[in-house]
């Protein structure tokens, strides 16, 4: 179970939208404090509410209730209404106006419910970290009911999407299937360039110290943590070491007497190396990353020779 919250100013738009489905597939399950007839009667009586605190610019809480397909012959109207209910209570709305509907125009079960954020006695419901509040409760529900739990993003309809959220998963996408085979930040920015999909490093201050991650495709730019959790930049750095340190352990079976290499030639800092990668000018033949490490190198000789 997952829920959207959208905020909106006009009740009448929200509601038509509910209700405008064809027959057979809107159902309205519960109206509290409202009609529940035609729109336009419906809005009225959410706005006469809000009107009590018009400083209020956005009173509308649309908010959509989605649920696994796996779950479709467990949700009966009766138990989706009873989890709706506990989610409004859970979430501060159990004292205000709203309109629970069901939509069935869809593979998944969900439903659509308009919140009047101005409650029964005039003042203001407060939405601070509601967010946060639902993805608790959410997920609260979903134990609680022993319903499916998704698979985050892979279980979303990509074909459904648009604009932003269209090219966030599929930048989310290309992450996915590029890290796995990524044994060096070079090979993983470089892949996702070839997907065009462009990589750029947040640092701390004037410092090479690195903080976060910024994709970007088409002109629009996502942090990583954005993206998804597991696409910021502490977590994909760890799956990069990961798998460098997987290939070395294939080396070293294939190589078991291999050479002693000396140490010093790389850079263990890993902003130092990501700051050298992507701050450097760059050849027109791309970044020889080893060249650059041995000039530097040569560099840091030449420079305790002359303080010595």
């Amino acid at each position: 179970m997952i829920a959207k919250i959208i905020k909106g100013t006009n009740f009448s738009g929200v509601v038509s939208y509910m209700l405008s489905k064809r027959e057979g597939k809107v159902k309205v399950l519960q109206a509290n404090g409202v009609r529940s007839s035609l729109p336009n009667d419906i809005a009225h009586d959410f706005n006469l509410q809000a009107s009590m605190c018009p400083s209020v610019q956005k009173p509308v809480c649309h908010t959509i209730l989605s649920f696994s397909a796996h779950d479709s012959e467990r949700l009966t109207d009766a138990t989706m209404v009873k989890i709706a209910n506990e989610y409004l209570h859970e979430m501060g709305y159990g004292d205000t106006q709203s309109l629970i509907v069901r939509h069935s125009d869809r593979q998944h079960p969900h439903l659509h419910i308009c919140i009047n954020r101005i409650g029964n006695n005039g003042k203001t419901i407060s939405d601070r970290n509601e967010k946060y509040r639902s993805t608790k409760i959410c997920r609260g529900l979903t134990e609680r009911y022993g319903l499916t739990i998704g698979e985050g993003k892979q279980e979303v309809n990509r074909s459904r999407l648009r604009g932003e959220d269209k090219l966030r998963y599929e930048i989310f996408d290309t992450i996915k299937a590029v890290l796995p085979q990524s044994q060096t930040w070079k090979d993983f920015v470089a892949e996702l360039e070839q997907q065009g999909i462009t990589t750029r490093f947040k640092t701390k201050g004037n410092t090479d110290v690195v903080q976060g991650i910024i994709f970007e495709k088409d002109g629009c730019s996502f942090r990583g943590s954005k993206i998804a959790r597991s696409c910021s930049f502490s977590r994909l750095n760890a799956e990069i070491e990961r798998n460098s340190h997987k290939q070395e352990q294939i080396h070293l079976q294939n190589e078991p007497m291999a050479h002693s290499v000396d140490e010093s030639y790389f850079i263990t800092d890993l902003s130092e190396a990501i700051s050298e990668m992507f701050s450097m000018p760059a050849p027109s033949n791309g970044v020889d990353v080893d060249e650059l490490r041995f000039q530097k190198k040569l560099r840091n000789r030449a420079n305790r020779k002359r303080r010595i």
